[in-house]
């Protein structure tokens, strides 16, 4: 009794810390995003700049506040990111509707990357340990290794030559054709922007078949890059408790080889992998620009892919310090899932 209630307190403990290590990380990804951002100029000027007179521009620089001094426009964008308010752009749109209009999108997009990243790394991460510099091992670690190295977009634009333009069985863009995204944007009076989730509540099989075939060949291109980080951890972890005690004691008990893998060394061999999680939610979400890019995904990389192009700052220093705030927040929960999962992280 005595020890259960340490272990919740240890845990406790370890959550409150955590969660307390959430506010100086973002404080600090915010400080570094702002005076990156300032150093190139003013939003107005590198939006406007060269199209605007310049009576006009100073005009919108003193109406948007970027004529204060340096600290005080930071001081102020401080405390609209603590009220959620991340500006607007240089067209007059809130970036909070950027995020929630776009942010569905990137979201559903990380969701379908992981699961193919779960997919293809367990199987051959544990064939890759149970053929230990065998053949197969060898062509899974290179297979690794190369899909880890190769950029995503490339990766990308290799699968839509194959799938979409050679054998034509994909579609090589967009996240619905254009008759299923006007049916569940204009017939669901909430839509939730994830297009899985709007076509299952609209009911229509056709939809949902065409918004699974659009998330193939984007989720493919994210997934391996991940996959191929989660291929090498789980053969190296599964290689380690595969040498423990307990699993030699397994085997001289007589217990099959396939049980001793997959009930006594498989599940222990996963937890580093929850552990490098909230890294690899950094990772997805980067190369999810690219991704959405290749594809025409329009999901907030995407997005931030345009503004960059339009030179419109505001919307860029938004979108990243919400993406920034998101990893930070994803980083919390998994190093809380670890604790649960890993007693001996709490102390």
């Amino acid at each position: 009794m005595a020890k259960a209630v340490s272990s919740r307190k240890a845990l406790a403990k370890y959550l409150i810390l955590r969660l307390f290590l959430i506010i100086p990380t973002v404080f600090i990804l915010v400080t570094v995003v702002f005076f990156f951002m300032r150093v190139t100029g003013d939003p107005i000027t590198a939006a406007k700049g060269g199209r605007t007179s310049v009576e006009e521009l100073e005009k919108l620089k003193d109406a948007a506040g970027y004529n204060d001094p340096i600290i005080v426009q930071y001081g102020r964008y401080l405390k609209g990111v603590v009220h959620g308010d991340f500006g607007r752009t240089t067209d007059n749109v809130a970036v909070t509707k950027i995020l929630t209009d776009y942010g569905p999108a990137t979201a559903e997009l990380v969701f379908w990357a992981l699961i193919v990243a779960f997919a293809v790394s367990i199987p051959l991460g544990r064939l890759a340990a149970r053929k230990y510099n065998k053949g197969p091992d060898i062509a899974i670690r290179s297979f690794a290794v190369l899909f880890y190295a190769a950029p995503v977009f490339f990766v990308g634009l290799v699968l839509k030559l194959i799938f979409s333009v050679w054998l034509g069985w994909l579609p090589s863009s967009g996240r619905a054709n254009v008759l299923a995204q006007n049916t569940l944007e204009s017939k669901l009076e909430v839509n939730t922007n994830i297009y899985i989730i709007d076509a299952l509540r609209y009911g229509d099989g056709a939809i949902v078949g065409d918004v699974l075939l659009h998330a193939i060949l984007p989720a493919v291109a994210l997934g391996l890059l991940t996959a191929g980080v989660f291929i090498r951890l789980i053969r190296i972890n599964l290689l380690q408790t595969l040498r423990a005690d307990y699993v030699t004691a397994a085997r001289a008990r007589g217990v099959a080889e396939k049980k001793v893998v997959s009930k006594h060394a498989f599940r222990n061999a996963l937890i580093p992998v929850v552990t490098v999680m909230g890294m690899e939610i950094a990772l997805l979400l980067g190369g999810a620009i690219l991704t959405e890019t290749t594809f025409e995904w329009k999901g907030l990389g995407f997005q931030l892919a345009e503004y960059l192009k339009a030179r419109d700052f505001v919307a860029v220093q938004g979108i990243t310090t919400a993406i920034a705030v998101l990893i930070a927040v994803a980083s919390f929960l998994i190093d809380a899932i670890n604790a649960l999962v890993d007693p001996r992280v709490r102390y």
